[in-house]
């Protein structure tokens, strides 16, 4: 079993493709590099280790080392696909922002985060007091505790 902290949901096959054990991904990261050749994803039902992945519309055609034909890649459809979590300072994980409590530069809590709206300009913190954040005003996180913002005049009016 894998350490949840220290993995995520980086996406899910979709589906067969073609009859050599191709199969579709719907990739729910912008770290291209998790479908890189060599790169190995972890599901439940084992790792499987990415051996060539091309774009395809909105999603990624991908062959796994361990699926070799189309029964094979048949039985894989539907699996969560996860990985080992990424050291980068600069990233702000997602799952780290659920019930943080946010508070803007002045010290005032404005409320906890329930919900992360994926947006085309910037994802919305959806807290429970009912205001929107934009995550571009985000300056510090504490996981699960804490998150700092540097709010402009008028966002909680």
């Amino acid at each position: 079993m894998t350490d949840e902290r220290q993995t995520l949901e980086v996406g899910r096959i979709v589906k067969a493709h073609g009859l050599k054990g191709q199969v579709i991904v719907d990739l729910w990261t912008d770290r291209l590099e998790r479908l890189e050749a060599g790169s190995q994803l972890l599901t439940d039902k084992g790792p499987l280790t990415v051996v060539s992945s091309a774009a395809h519309q909105d999603k990624f055609i991908v062959t796994f080392q361990e699926i070799t034909d189309r029964n094979g890649s048949e039985r894989w459809r539907g699996t969560i696909l996860m990985a080992n979590r990424l050291h980068d300072d600069d990233a702000i994980w997602i799952d780290e922002l659920f019930g943080a409590v946010v508070v803007d530069q002045h010290g005032v809590e404005r409320g906890r985060v329930t919900l992360v709206e994926e947006m085309p300009s910037s994802d919305l913190l959806v807290l429970d007091s009912g205001f929107l954040v934009p995550l571009t005003f985000v300056t510090s996180v504490v996981p699960n505790e804490r998150v700092e913002i540097e709010a402009p005049e008028g966002l909680f009016e």
